[in-house]
């Protein structure tokens, strides 16, 4: 896993506080499973991979415009209707 710098990614984004913008709103994007890797995982965590796809140009300010969505809600089995007698 090469490491990647806050100066290998503004390379491709004007300043830090934009940086910040673009890599959390991507890493949300990727943690909640509304958009693929561009890059391969590297057993990274989601603000990595932001990160890595930033610098090496995959991502860019557009990303901003597209939605994050909400993960999926997972309901454990013991929580589903009908599955408690009812007493």
């Amino acid at each position: 896993m090469a490491r990647v710098t806050v100066e290998d990614c503004l390379e491709n984004v004007e300043n830090r506080f934009k940086l910040v913008m673009i890599s959390t709103h991507r890493a949300r994007q990727l943690a909640r499973g509304s958009r693929d890797a561009l890059l391969p995982w590297e057993n990274d965590k989601p603000t990595v991979m932001a990160l890595r796809e930033i610098a090496e140009g995959k991502v860019d300010a557009s990303v901003l415009d597209e939605p994050v969505e909400a993960a999926p809600v997972r309901v454990r089995p013991e929580f589903e209707p009908g599955s408690h007698p009812e007493e």
